[in-house]
Order: structure tokens, then C-alpha cells, then sequence
């Protein structure tokens, strides 16, 4: 067994190599490749008093039941400082400012979601914790420092509009996999009445990176709601780098869905990947982002 982990690392690091990448050193999860540095973190859970310290900074009572505090991708431009990086505290930041209304649920689904007999149920925020967040950003000139810079408005990256699309074709090549991970963020199963989910994955090969940010909610019997935001920059040389953001948001009704002949049993939904295109866009753009040559 010990023998065969040496030969597959041994054929990992000469794919690397072949690729121009590099693993990070060791204790840290990622690759160096192309002028980035592209790195993951899967954490535990908040332990309690963290998890009250953010209910104090976001000033609210309410967290999903479930937040990966440390988890974390991070995408850093060597050459620009320029450092994209994905957590669960800005995208609550997000939830908290876009301030939603509760999802309505008839008053049957109510009694499902107390959790002790007798409890009261108030609705009175938005307890699936949908953000708008697509990913926080900054400069650092020194890319060796971790920095928690929650601020945006103080990073001004030009993002400009843009009719590119993301290369499919490239994505879907048979090339090797040089580097993949995916982080939970925040997850909250609604009482055992659906699913409210941040995540984020990233897969690195030797043309390009490519990552998805994920927010998936399912309150059973009433609404579902996908909030996508997939970034890609191709490593081909001769040409002008860039990052392409593509953000796309669908919202349907079990309503609406079982008026146009879909099932209207929660159970048919448990994939957001093979019921996306049942669901109506109600906000898309793409952005573009032009790099140091």
C-alpha cells in the first residue's frame, strides 16, 4: 500500500512538472502554476464562542446551523497582488445586506419547521440565507501575507461588462486534473424542511483554472432558489490575460414548476445540477477582468 501512495505522488509531481505547476509546500492545499497560486482550506465548524463572536459582528441572532468558518479558496495573481478569495463570513456579510424578506410557507409548513412542540415560529428574516456574494477581492502587493480584508469598496478592480462566454469546450478537454477541491462554507437544513448551501470549487488544469460558487436553496413544497458564479482564466500564451465571471440566478415555485407538468415532490429535486434548467433566470451578467501581461 505504502509502496503504491509513492508511485501515484511520484506520477502526480511528473504531471505537475510536464504542466509548469508545483504542489505548495507542505502543510498547505494547492498549486502553483502559470503566475497563481491557488489554494483551499476544508475546516471545521465553528466551535460555539466563535460562532457567537459572528453573531455579534453581523449583529444578528441567527447563523446557519452549520458554518466553515476557516474554509477557504483563495486565487492569488503573483505578479498584480491581485488575491480573489471565497468565505462564509462576507458572503453572511452579503446576506445580511441584501436583507430579504422571509420566504412565505403556507401555515401547515410552519408547524414542520418547530423543532420542540409548542415553540413559536416567527418569520421575521430570511431564514435561508441566500447572499448575493459572489466572491470578495483585493490587492496585496505583499502576496506572502494571509490579510482578512473584508472591505470591497476599497479594492477597486475594473471589472467591465462583457459578451464573452466561458470556454466550455476547453473546460470539457481530456486534460489532466492538476488540482480540485471543493468547501463547504455554510450549509442549514431548514428543520429538516429543505436545504440552504454555500459552496465553492475550484479545478485547476494545464490551460486554464476554473471555479464555481454555489448557493442552492430548496424550501420544500414552496421555492428553490441557485445562485451560480463561475470564474475561468486560460494560461494560453500570446494572448491578453484575463478572468471571465459569469453570474447566473434561477428562482422557480413548486408552483409554478407543477403548473408547467414537473413533479412537485421535494424528493425530485435533490440535485441542483439535473434541475437548473427547469428553473427560471431572473438575473444574469458577465463580467470581464483584464490582468497584468
Amino acid at each position: 500500500m505504502e509502496k503504491e501512495r509513492e508511485i501515484e505522488e511520484a506520477e502526480r509531481k511528473a504531471t505537475l512538472k510536464a504542466a509548469g505547476a508545483e504542489s505548495l509546500p507542505q502543510g498547505r492545499n494547492g498549486v502553483k502554476i502559470h503566475g497563481w497560486e491557488i489554494e483551499s482550506k476544508n475546516r471545521s465548524i465553528l466551535s460555539s464562542l466563535t460562532y457567537e463572536q459572528w453573531g455579534e459582528k453581523l449583529k444578528t441572532s441567527h447563523l446557519p446551523e452549520m458554518v466553515f468558518g476557516e474554509s477557504s479558496l483563495v486565487l492569488r495573481h503573483l505578479q498584480s497582488g491581485i488575491k480573489i478569495y471565497f468565505n462564509a463570513f462576507d458572503a453572511l456579510v452579503g446576506w445580511k445586506k441584501e436583507g430579504l424578506p422571509p420566504v412565505e410557507v403556507p401555515a401547515a409548513a410552519k408547524w414542520k419547521f418547530r423543532s420542540k412542540l409548542f415553540q413559536q415560529v416567527i418569520f421575521d428574516y430570511d431564514y435561508t440565507f441566500t447572499t448575493p456574494y459572489f466572491g470578495s477581492e483585493t490587492v496585496e502587493k505583499n502576496t506572502e501575507g494571509e490579510g482578512n480584508i473584508l472591505d470591497q469598496e476599497n479594492c477597486n478592480l475594473e471589472w467591465e461588462d462583457s459578451e464573452e462566454k466561458i470556454d466550455i469546450v476547453a473546460l470539457a478537454s481530456k486534460d489532466p486534473i492538476l488540482f480540485y477541491d471543493e468547501a463547504i462554507l455554510y450549509e442549514d437544513e431548514l428543520a429538516d424542511n429543505g436545504v440552504s448551501l454555500l459552496t465553492v470549487k475550484v479545478r485547476v488544469m494545464p490551460s486554464c483554472w476554473f471555479l464555481l460558487l454555489r448557493f442552492w436553496l430548496r424550501v420544500d413544497g414552496v421555492l428553490m432558489r441557485l445562485r451560480d458564479t463561475r470564474m475561468y482564466c486560460s494560461f494560453e500564451k500570446n494572448a491578453n490575460p484575463f478572468i471571465l465571471r459569469e453570474s447566473c440566478w434561477r428562482e422557480a415555485t413548486f408552483q409554478s414548476l407543477s403548473a408547467k407538468g414537473y413533479p412537485s415532490d421535494s424528493a425530485a429535486y435533490s440535485d441542483p445540477n439535473l434541475i437548473s434548467h427547469r428553473l427560471p433566470v431572473v438575473m444574469q451578467k458577465t463580467q470581464k477582468l483584464k490582468l497584468p501581461g
